[in-house]
Order: structure tokens, then sequence, then C-alpha cells
């Protein structure tokens, strides 16, 4: 456990940020999944774009890397 006052409060960012970058990859996932399922070309064109803003806001915070995401994006159209 942690002794300094310093270290408890780095266990709490280090908490909050596991959160968030959590639901952040999380909500990735399962915008994937949802332009996977897509069956119109009207439906895919708006997952793929939600997708992509997701993505470009997780790589901007440092959540996912900028590379995985280019890479990521360049398939999925």
């Amino acid at each position: 456990m942690a002794n300094n006052q310093s270290s408890k409060k780095d266990i709490r960012r280090t908490a909050t940020r596991t959160e968030r970058n959590r639901a952040a990859t999380s909500r990735i996932k399962t915008l994937t999944k949802k332009l996977e399922a897509a069956t119109d070309a009207e439906s895919i064109k708006a997952a793929g774009s939600v997708l992509a803003s997701a993505m470009d806001k997780a790589a901007k915070r440092g959540i996912v890397h900028p590379n995985w995401r280019t890479a990521s994006r360049s398939t999925q159209q």
C-alpha cells in the first residue's frame, strides 16, 4: 500500500485514467461490431463515420496509438 500522499494520489489518478481508457476502447469495439453488422450502404456510411470519429478522439487523447488508428481506418473503408 502507498505511504506517501503523492503515491496515493497517483493510485487515484491511475484508476480514473484506466476507467476512461477502458470506456473508450470498449466504445471503439462496439462501434466496430455495429459497422460489421450494418447491411445497407447508408447505415454502413453512418456507422463508419461514427467509428472514425471515435478512433480519432481516442488517438488524440493517447488512448490508442495513431498508427493503429490509421491502419484500422484504412482496412475498414
